[in-house]
């Protein structure tokens, strides 16, 4: 497993508890579905964390 591939493992780990089978079972075109809904979900949380940070110093 690839370092990279291995940090979205690692996140489906901890979010979804995925045993290794589970991962290692996945098709290239299935963890490459999972790994783009990983960074959009990552990315929104960031946006999301971004407007609280400044909602709270407006407050």
């Amino acid at each position: 497993m690839a370092g990279a591939e291995f940090r979205y493992y690692i996140y489906a780990l901890n979010e979804y508890h995925w045993k290794p089978h589970e991962w290692a079972n996945l098709s290239r075109h299935e963890k490459n579905l999972i790994i783009a809904a990983i960074d959009l979900r990552v990315a929104e949380e960031k946006k999301q964390k971004k407007k609280a940070e400044r909602d709270a110093k407006r407050h």
